[in-house]
């Protein structure tokens, strides 16, 4: 009995025993896997898929086929050129039972294709679609899966100590730029000495306060401030 399957894009007439390479196949040297994707078994014609059928084989090994040597020309006038070599990646299986039912229910690892080095992990997230692709995307399916937590919101001690501080920051603090003569960099001067309000500006004693310079039209304004 023969069989005609569909994998890597490609379709395949085997029969049991013959020696395949197909497109990768995610799966480890060893390993029995089963093509699902059967076009026709016999003179059973699929519409496009035989139902239920399948073809079991034994991964002999992961390989390369031969290397393609592709050349590269660009940069029309500037004599830009480029070789680049390539071998595909390829899986050798040999072809065991051809089941024309039944297949849904062999218990037989589907055979999957994959790309480039795949471990067992990865074989396993690329038999199970449905699993997540990544430790990242588990983790994040993990998440994703539990309930989500209220608004965050501070603890009440630390909630009323900001208030407070906040609170005492803008009783104690007054905007010095209000005063003619006084800019922002003359402000933050102040402020850096020590001087944040009217009371304290006005408090000043012009002749005595030598941390930053002081006008005396500055004290009488903040004492008219204060007031």
């Amino acid at each position: 009995m023969f069989a005609v399957l569909k994998t890597g894009g490609k379709q395949y007439r085997v029969t049991s025993g013959d020696v395949l390479r197909v497109e990768k196949i995610a799966a480890e040297t060893g390993d029995k896997i089963q093509f699902n994707e059967i076009l026709m078994v016999g003179s059973n014609v699929g519409l496009p898929l035989v139902k239920d059928a399948g073809v079991q084989a034994e991964v002999i090994d992961q390989i390369k086929g031969d290397k393609t040597i592709n050349f590269v020309k660009r940069r029309r006038k500037h004599s830009s050129k480029r070789t680049k070599g390539h071998r595909q990646q390829l899986t050798l299986v040999r072809i065991g039972d051809i089941l024309e039912s039944g297949a849904a229910k062999s218990g037989v690892m589907s055979a999957v294709n994959g790309t480039g080095f795949m471990s067992a992990s990865m074989i396993e997230r690329a038999a199970n679609k449905g699993s997540p692709s990544s430790l990242k995307a588990a983790a994040n399916a993990q998440r994703a899966s539990q309930p989500k937590n209220a608004t965050k919101t501070l603890k009440p001690e630390v909630k009323s100590a900001k208030l407070t501080s906040e609170k005492v920051t803008s009783i104690a603090s007054d905007d010095l730029t209000a005063i003619v003569g006084v800019g922002p960099a003359a402000a933050k001067k102040l402020e850096a000495a020590g001087i944040t309000s009217y009371a304290e500006l006005a408090a000043v004693d012009v002749n005595t306060f030598d941390a930053v310079k002081v006008k005396p039209e500055w004290v009488a304004q903040a004492a008219d401030l204060v007031k």
